[in-house]
């Protein structure tokens, strides 16, 4: 019997919704929302309830009936203590969405609306891979600061998605091989992936630059801008994390405008882009160690990786590791939808706060 699986994706502006049978799409649709939608409400949770009724007029302008659906994946949330794989989205973790235990960050909506949506029909509602799914080893938790841990967040959706498209091509499953698996997007992760779980990575603010974030700074300078009197704590988040990287050299993100500039004899762009390929090849190398050099293959997936231009300087830097394999675009649709088929499949899942589930 084949599953029909409704997939929901939140992000701060945006909606995305797919309905998938089995592992075909059948439907999808990005949502946009407008600014002065979202200003009615003070918390991102608060828009529960609106964006509930905008997927359900989504899906009755399908003709599709909701009631015919196995299903409802939402995107993983950053609550803290997560495990990588699927989690039943129930009270202990609706309540702890509630009480702001998440970072404030779109996603955490996604087992909201599951939760909405499948309640009302007597079907599961689950999420998959979190971003903040910590299967770190001990060892890589260690920092030399006193209360201060190393803890994963990284792209762990995609990665772990990505891995298992080449473990499978390779006859193999993902939790027979060993990958780095590079992240190439707005923010760049790199992750190292043991035996079906990511046991380190580099955050986003932790390692090379991107098309939009400022990547791993010398920490001494960074205190020295804090301390300066005159950036505020937002804005020197913002010039990590949405204004730094490429972005704030060129005024631009989208790396298709920057090749043009490349192309059109733009200097600085050239140099640029080239660090930021140096710097991803360098992330990479840092990751090497973790399992001592033996590595089946290096990944590099997400929106960059389109481009073939950085792919090959990435590539040409850190081939001698391991052969390296490309999985471009972000995946997350499919990707849910393919957990979903796991856990109905018999795969077991977690329940938030449970150690032992």
């Amino acid at each position: 019997m084949a599953y029909t699986i409704l997939v929901i994706n939140p992000g701060s502006t945006s909606t995305k919704i797919a309905i998938y049978e089995d592992e075909k799409q059948l439907y999808l649709k990005n949502i946009e929302h407008k600014a002065d939608e979202l200003a009615r409400f003070d918390d991102i949770l608060d828009q529960e309830e609106y964006r509930s009724e905008v997927i359900r007029g989504a899906v009755k302008e399908w003709n599709f009936n909701l009631a015919d659906l196995s299903v409802v994946m939402g995107r993983g949330n950053l609550l803290p203590h997560m495990k990588g794989g699927g989690y039943l989205v129930e009270e202990n973790m609706l309540e702890a969405l509630r009480a702001g235990k998440a970072s404030p960050h779109a996603s955490n909506l996604g087992a909201l609306l599951a939760h909405s949506i499948a309640g009302s029909l007597g079907i599961p509602a689950y999420i998959y891979d979190s971003v903040t799914a910590d299967e770190f080893t001990e060892l890589a938790k260690i920092t030399g600061m006193p209360g201060v841990r190393r803890e994963s967040m990284c792209h762990v959706l995609n990665s772990k998605a990505a891995s298992r498209k080449v473990a499978e091509s390779r006859g193999k499953k993902y939790e027979d091989m060993d990958f780095i698996v590079a992240h190439l997007g707005g923010g760049i992760t790199v992750s190292v992936h043991h035996h079906g779980k990511i046991v380190d990575a580099i955050r986003d603010d932790a390692g090379p630059f991107s098309p939009e974030r400022a990547g791993s700074i010398p920490l001494l300078y960074v205190i020295d801008m804090c301390y300066s009197g005159r950036h505020t704590r937002k804005e020197m988040i913002k010039y990590l994390r949405g204004n730094g990287g490429l972005k704030s050299f060129l005024g631009t993100s989208d790396c298709r405008e920057i090749e043009k500039m490349i192309d059109a004899g733009n200097a600085e762009a050239k140099a640029l882009y080239e660090a930021q390929a140096y710097q991803i090849a360098k992330g990479i190398g840092e990751m090497a160690p973790v399992l001592n050099g033996r590595f089946d293959n290096i990944i590099l997936t997400g929106g960059m990786v389109y481009s073939a231009r950085m792919t090959k300087m990435v590539t040409e830097r850190v081939s001698f590791i391991a052969p390296v394999v490309i999985v471009p675009g972000e995946n997350e649709m499919e990707a849910l939808a393919l957990g979903a088929i796991r856990l109905l499949n018999g795969e077991r899942y977690h329940i938030y706060g449970d150690e032992t589930a």
